[in-house]
């Protein structure tokens, strides 16, 4: 990988900073409206499914923690692919980290004028929508533009109020749950089918968390800390999880034809004003995510810039910030595009076709890596080849619930990435 001379990126993200960026990279908006989705799917046995989803992703996520204990530079998923499985490959992946974080952070930011407008019903209407998303994506850009230090510090905050918001209400449905006698609805059978249908929405549902990784040119030790990171991340977000599908369950009738499960709960333990916290928690939730994807996704184009695969500009250092500032601006503006054009609804086709092909990608990365630098991982997850095979077969059992659409989604990726490799080949 060559290095352009001039100013280099500063290493101000530390660990507990790191972790906040995975929890706000992970809990966006979904979890608002996950509950009602996995009831319609298995009913009483949804809570299950929400650990049984968050055991199956931690398999991806020690691929993860191993191959990112290998690297202290900028690139995350595209860094350990390329340099497991080749150019070609890194390429591929990049292309579609890209084109799914456009798409979620273009549906986020609508989602984010549809809750304020709980507090201020004007705020949908053309001109107030535009102006709001204008001021989402320019405030969090510029804070990023001046300093990775800036972004973390937007991202640390608003995870926290964040699961402050969602911690209090898991700890007044808990109580409820312990001093309200109610009945218990008895888990169906359920078809393997559905089972497989709900693992799906839940894979990605704890998806997110790689976005970070690209920032590691920033992380002042990122061997060490990503790791960590990814392991108490992924812990936080199933045990809220899995809380909240219960509280949701055992609280909101006919749970699955509601349209704000958590708020739902929420209003029935404290009222209208319960409903408007979670209102608040929604609003946290999509900013934070958004915050976490303008600090990763312009670190991932970095590193692509930075190797050749994407044009030389867009590893352009600033002078004063050390921040790779061109690359922000190139992620942030058509961003801001997709987001002004129109409503944008959570393209799951689009995420789950791009994320299963990386996510298996990483698993596949894992033996390679070991034997092109067998010492170089400070983390190395047990069980020899066991685990990384089992995470590319669930990645490849998953890829079977996916539809023509999906399929074509693909293949359109793949051949535009294809395209970019032949055009940098002989660079």
């Amino acid at each position: 990988m060559s290095h352009p001379s001039g100013p280099q990126l500063a290493r101000v993200i530390g660990r507990w900073s790191l972790l906040g960026l995975a929890v706000n990279g992970i809990i966006g908006s979904g979890i608002f409206g996950l509950p009602t989705t996995l009831a319609g799917i298995l009913g009483a046995a949804s809570p299950y499914a929400v650990v049984l989803g968050g055991a199956a992703m931690a398999l991806i996520v020690a691929c993860y923690a191993e191959v990112a204990s290998q690297f202290d530079a900028s690139g995350g998923t595209y860094l350990y692919v390329s340099c497991a499985l080749g150019r070609l490959a890194g390429i591929q992946v990049g292309w579609m980290m890209l084109l799914v974080r456009l798409t979620a952070c273009a549906a986020s930011a609508n989602l984010f004028v549809s809750y304020l407008g709980e507090f201020w019903p004007g705020a949908t209407q053309a001109t107030p929508r535009f102006i709001m998303i204008t001021l989402l994506f320019g405030t969090l850009a510029t804070a990023n533009y001046r300093g990775a230090s800036a972004g973390t510090s937007i991202s640390s905050v608003s995870v926290a109020a964040k699961l402050l918001a969602l911690g209090a209400l898991c700890a007044a449905g808990t109580l409820y749950m312990a001093t309200h006698a109610g009945t218990h609805e008895v888990a169906a059978r359920v078809p393997l089918d559905s089972w497989l249908n709900a693992v799906l929405l839940l894979f990605f549902a704890y998806g997110g968390y790689e976005i970070v990784l690209n920032a590691g040119g920033e992380t002042r030790n990122p061997r060490r800390d990503a790791p960590f990171a990814l392991f108490v991340g992924l812990l936080v977000v199933t045990l809220l999880y899995t809380t909240l599908q219960i509280i949701v369950l055992r609280l909101v009738p006919n749970l699955a034809n509601s349209t704000r499960p958590l708020a739902d709960a929420a209003r029935i333990l404290a009222g209208p004003a319960g409903s408007a916290l979670v209102s608040a928690a929604a609003l946290l939730s999509v900013y934070g995510f958004l915050s976490a994807s303008m600090l990763g996704m312009p670190r991932g184009i970095f590193a692509l810039a930075e190797s050749g695969d994407f044009p030389i500009r867009l590893a352009a250092v600033h002078p004063k910030f050390r921040t790779p500032y061109v690359s922000i601006l190139a992620f942030a503006l058509p961003a801001w595009l997709a987001a002004e054009l129109g409503s944008f609804s959570w393209n799951v086709t689009l995420s789950s076709v791009a994320r299963l092909f990386y996510f298996g990608a990483v698993c596949a990365a894992v033996p390679a890596l070991r034997r092109k630098q067998p010492s170089a991982a400070a983390f190395r997850i047990p069980a020899g080849p066991l685990l990384p095979f089992a995470g590319i077969a669930i990645c490849v059992l998953l890829l079977t619930r996916i539809d023509l659409g999906g399929s074509l989604i693909l293949a359109a990726t793949i051949a535009v990435a294809l395209l970019n490799w032949v055009l940098v080949k002989g660079r």
